[in-house]
């Protein structure tokens, strides 16, 4: 559907900054406004996850984190009959192998030799074209092999994320990879697309710096930290930089070094091979994030542009979401992109609209000092006006101090100017990440959101609305269902309504026009909504000046 040039136009499109499986419990929510607004949706998806079996693929080929652009993609397959081709392909690249080594691989072999049970109900020329690529993978796999030094660990692979891969070697792209993937799945992609937020073949990791000045290296570390060796699931996995597939950790002796397969300088713990975490892990930050941006492979700070595809749907937007999801590691990388701030900012874009978590998590604690909606919203301003180049606000410090940083497998940095690498299998001195100065401009609130979607319930972020209101932020508070523990006995956090939610968003972008009264008390707009969730139907009429 081609955009008009009217500013005001309903057609313009709606764009949507997510992660992956958080949000992924809300696309059929955006699907519905999509549809009311009759528009196109686009999903800026973040490309630096280094967990899970996305490590494995960045070890031994590089590339951008994958593993949330296949989630997307794949879960906007539509709906269809058990037994059809298109629920069978669902099933196929939302697979994961075995999580033992062996049986993984066998597995493996059964679906390149298209001998695999996963394969039933796929026509032949389709089934043909998917296995083609994985063929090619498997290749790449063998050719890169280095027995026993570094070989390809299967271990609980996403078959999707494998195929993903073998399309973007093929035709060396990333983008094509993509638009192949969607084209298989019948994701309808000229009204829905999935935009990752740089367009690379090239990794690009996350760094965190704490506010008691502390570094940490790695999306994973960052969000959800590896599981101890030996502990539950982890199945002949190890977190740690390996030098070889084998039991012996001295097996690069043959010879064939670890390091052969990677650029100078590389941190070793961007190097792990095939990270496991749990989602579970509540493991708290010893204080807040103060700040997000990417390294190279030295750990020096890069300011990489977004995807110009990025800047051109934020450009024809009607309406700019952030989703619900980790803070830190999937809204933010990709709002701290070159570009980004200043077309978020200077967008034709009226709605700007916050969804906020429904609970905290790691990124935005401790619990000691959790984050508030206003937090939230002064972390994403803070994020796009630093795409700006404007740095940071607020009276952030700057590193003066010598202080002790933890990256991984015992690396440390000062902050006065080195980060030194003491594993076994690298040593490197490279330099420390130095934060702008802070400046004393005020934060430019609604330039980023102008709007606030919350929950209100146990283990909630609190929403001061008369704070937000004097920012100029208005908040809608919506009725959800609660989460709960295993047990029964702990509510976990909030979780939206999808009927709630979509009306909640058409009232916000004025779908239900003719629900607003103008010219009431004091010349506000009086809303009269309908706002549903958890069984239960409340009306509200809020007086908005």
């Amino acid at each position: 559907m081609a955009a008009t040039a009217d500013p005001s136009s309903p057609n313009r499109g709606i764009v949507v900054f997510s992660g992956g499986s958080a949000a992924n419990s809300l696309v059929d929510v955006f699907s519905a406004v999509r549809e009311s607004k009759h528009c196109t949706l686009s999903y800026i998806i973040p490309i630096s996850d280094n967990g899970g079996s996305s490590s494995e693929l960045i070890r031994i080929f590089g590339g951008p984190g994958i593993g949330d652009v296949r989630s997307r993609l794949v879960r906007l397959i539509p709906d269809s009959p058990p037994n059809s081709e298109r629920a069978a392909i669902k099933c196929l690249f939302n697979h994961r192998l075995h999580p033992s080594a062996s049986a993984a691989h066998d597995e493996w072999q059964s679906i390149v030799d298209g001998t695999s049970p996963l394969w039933k109900s796929i026509t032949p020329a389709k089934k043909e074209l998917i296995r083609s690529f994985f063929n090619h993978l498997n290749l790449e796999i063998l050719k890169r092999a280095r027995p026993p030094a570094s070989t390809f660990d299967f271990t609980s692979a996403s078959v999707g994320n494998l195929f993903l891969t073998g399309a973007r070697l093929f035709t060396g792209s990333f983008e094509s990879a993509i638009y192949l993937l969607g084209s298989i799945c019948g994701v309808p992609s000229d009204t829905v697309r999935v935009i990752p937020a740089i367009n690379s073949n090239f990794s690009h990791h996350i760094s965190a710096s704490l506010e008691d000045g502390s570094v940490i290296v790695g999306q994973n570390s960052i969000s959800h930290p590896c599981e101890a060796p030996g502990s539950p699931g982890q199945s002949n996995r190890r977190p740690s930089l390996l030098p070889a597939d084998g039991d012996d950790e001295d097996s690069s002796s043959d010879g064939i070094s670890y390091e052969d397969d990677h650029l100078p300088g590389s941190l070793p713990s961007l190097r792990n091979k095939n990270i496991t975490f749990s989602k579970a892990n509540t493991e708290e930050l010893p204080c807040r994030i103060s700040r997000i941006w990417y390294i190279n492979p030295y750990g020096q700070e890069i300011r990489p542009p977004a995807n110009p595809r990025v800047l051109e749907a934020l450009r024809d937007a009607q309406a700019i979401i952030y989703s619900i999801g980790s803070l830190y590691t999937s809204i933010i990388p990709s709002l701290i992109l070159r570009g980004v701030g200043e077309a978020i900012s200077t967008s034709p874009a009226r709605h700007k609209i916050l969804i906020l978590n429904g609970s905290l998590d790691r990124e935005t604690g401790p619990s000691s000092n959790p984050f508030t909606a206003v937090d939230f919203v002064e972390a994403i301003v803070r994020a796009g006006e630093e795409s700006r180049g404007r740095g940071l606000h607020g009276g952030r410090r700057r590193y003066t101090d010598t202080v002790t940083t933890t990256l991984a497998n015992g690396t440390s940095a000062s902050a006065n100017g080195t980060v030194t690498t003491t594993t076994a299998a690298a040593a490197q001195t490279i330099p420390a990440i130095v934060e702008p100065l802070p400046s004393a401009r005020p934060l430019p609130y609604t330039s980023y959101v102008t709007h606030i979607l919350h929950l209100e319930g146990p283990g909630t972020p609190k929403v001061d609305r008369e704070r937000l209101a004097a920012m100029g932020i208005e908040t809608l508070r919506l009725y959800g269902r609660k989460i709960m523990s295993e047990d029964g006995q702990t509510v976990l956090g909030t979780q939206y309504d999808p009927t709630a939610l979509v009306q909640a968003l058409e009232v916000v972008l004025g779908k239900k026009g003719d629900a607003m009264v103008r010219g009431g008390q004091g010349g506000g707009v009086s809303r009269r909504n309908t706002l549903e969730g958890s069984g239960r139907k409340e009306k509200r009429t809020e007086q908005i000046s």
